[in-house]
């Protein structure tokens, strides 16, 4: 795809400006080239602001990046085998939150065809990443805490040359019932709190701009689950 074509889609991409204060710091550590794990309160834009700087950047016209890659773990049982049709069918089934973030971003209900089709975009899970190689691409790993240790090392060491990484999720609000897989995310958390190339923006209830709704059932949830009422 040249330069030209990548440009003229940029201008389609809706521009979003930072609404809290840890959604600024997310734009100006991206700025800087870094690494992002977003963690924290549902509702607070994490998966949404991965995705359009993601994309922003690789639409730009002077990109280091070809495409964006969405990884998740897509069932509990790692294993999406026993859904019907070929790899792209049994992953349509989990690419709806994707589809819809991409459509209000460009004001298309068809972005995420367009991008899949322009080779921009490409949604995966970790049943399929062994054994591959992804370079010149931005990662974002979505849904993070339901990642076992296994997974989330699988999928960082298959980073090539000129990648960059987004984690994005709350590892309060795991899937898993075994604690042991519970605890993959947090053992992944610290090895890469330990490296210079990954930043870690925590995200509290003041972040949460989804609905006052939202805001104020989580607050209390988590008000009640701490016994503070």
């Amino acid at each position: 795809m040249s330069s030209k074509t990548l440009k003229l889609k940029l201008q389609n991409l809706l521009q979003l400006d930072p609404i809290t204060g840890n959604q600024e710091r997310v734009f100006d550590l991206y700025s800087q080239g870094v690494n992002l794990c977003l963690s924290g309160s549902a509702g607070s834009g994490k998966t949404f602001l991965a995705i359009y700087l993601a994309l922003e950047d690789i639409l730009s016209m002077d990109t280091n990046y070809e495409k964006l890659v969405i990884v998740r773990s897509v069932v509990p049982t790692r294993d999406i085998g026993f859904l019907p049709g070929d790899e792209e069918e049994k992953l349509d089934a989990y690419a709806a939150p994707y589809k819809a973030i991409l459509s209000e971003l460009f004001t298309d209900t068809d972005a995420y065809r367009k991008l899949k089709n322009q080779n921009v975009l490409e949604f995966t899970s970790t049943s399929f990443i062994r054994g591959i190689t992804i370079s010149n691409a931005i990662v974002v790993i979505d849904e993070c805490q339901n990642l076992n240790f296994h997974e989330l090392d699988s999928v960082i060491t298959r980073l090539g040359n000129n990648t960059k990484m987004i984690l994005s999720g709350d590892y309060y609000q795991s899937d898993f019932d075994k604690e042991k897989d519970k605890e993959g995310i947090l053992k992944f958390l610290q090895i890469i709190g330990n490296m210079s190339r990954f930043e870690h923006v925590e995200f509290n209830w003041e972040d949460i701009v989804r609905s006052d709704l939202v805001r104020e059932y989580i607050m209390t949830k988590e008000m009640i689950e701490h016994g503070k009422i």
